[in-house]
């Protein structure tokens, strides 16, 4: 059995069906389909009970889940290490949220690098789904999410208690009259709902994370955004906090392998976070350049 065989059935459980498999794979649903065929066959087991929606694994496929994580994990941790650049002791791989790097994540590469000039950073940025996917997979060491999963071998830690705030650019007129719903997961979706029935369908969604907040300056309105991030833009007097808004708590968490290459490197990897996460709560980090 090859690891891409382990990483397709890994990929079943993931997504509940073949089809999901598929897309998440970036193959067809036939090939997904040979490649569970072609590994049940040479395990002489059947791994899943089909139906035509889901896929759910037999007593054989729980048995063989954990082996097939080993499997997947130990394949990435061997090319994580032949991969360390030269002069270089380990490499360390760290993704974030868009609107985690913003304010946070891109402070603590510097801090880390003077800390472990030694250890050699990839960083990523992408959504929670694609992040736990890649710790899971064992091809990411340490990420910053907003809404993590918990899975064997991985850790979960709260980071940052953030709160989401109403702010306008022009607190003279009703927020209504020009607002921008900023979309920021499934729980806040659901706590707004409860709060502004009546803003069912705005004019302006965003998806973009803290980049929003560039939208919100330059074209005026009213939106949610982190208390972290837009803390200098209230400084400024660009942003002002609506009054008698509700505000909703959006914690961030830390997630990492609690196996990492070298626990001396993780501990100094979350103490430099730590830190960088205190001073981004307290008004300690600098202003951000474009202000």
């Amino acid at each position: 059995m090859d690891i891409t065989t382990a990483k397709t059935f890994l990929a079943v459980i993931e997504g509940g069906s073949f089809i999901a498999a598929a897309r998440r794979v970036h193959v067809t649903q036939s090939t997904v389909s040979a490649r569970i065929k072609a590994l049940e066959d040479q395990l002489g087991k059947t791994l899943f009970i089909r139906t035509k929606s889901v896929c759910d694994l037999t007593p054989a496929g729980h048995q063989f889940h954990r082996y097939a994580r080993a499997m997947v994990r130990a394949w990435e941790e061997a090319k994580h290490q032949v991969a360390v650049p030269d002069g270089f002791d380990d490499t360390l791989i760290v993704g974030g949220q868009y609107s985690l790097w913003n304010r946070l994540l891109l402070w603590w590469v510097p801090a880390f690098r003077e800390a472990m000039p030694k250890v050699a950073l990839r960083c990523d940025i992408g959504m929670p789904a694609r992040m736990m996917r890649a710790m899971a997979e064992g091809v990411m060491d340490m990420a910053v999410i907003y809404q993590p999963e918990h899975r064997p071998g991985i850790i979960v830690r709260e980071l940052i208690e953030d709160h989401l705030v109403m702010v306008t650019t022009d607190p003279s007129t009703s927020f209504a009259e020009n607002y921008i719903y900023a979309d920021w997961g499934d729980a806040f979706r659901d706590m707004h709902a409860a709060a502004f029935p009546e803003l069912v369908t705005p004019a302006l969604t965003l998806e973009l994370g803290a980049l929003g907040v560039n939208i919100l300056l330059n074209n005026g309105g009213a939106a949610y955004f982190p208390e972290r991030i837009i803390a200098p833009h209230l400084a400024k007097g660009l942003l002002h906090l609506v009054p008698n808004t509700p505000v909703f708590p959006y914690p961030a968490y830390v997630v990492f392998q609690e196996n990492f290459s070298s626990p001396k490197i993780m501990e100094r990897a979350l103490s430099t976070l730590d830190d960088i996460a205190q001073q981004s709560q307290n008004g300690g980090l600098p202003q951000p350049y474009w202000m």
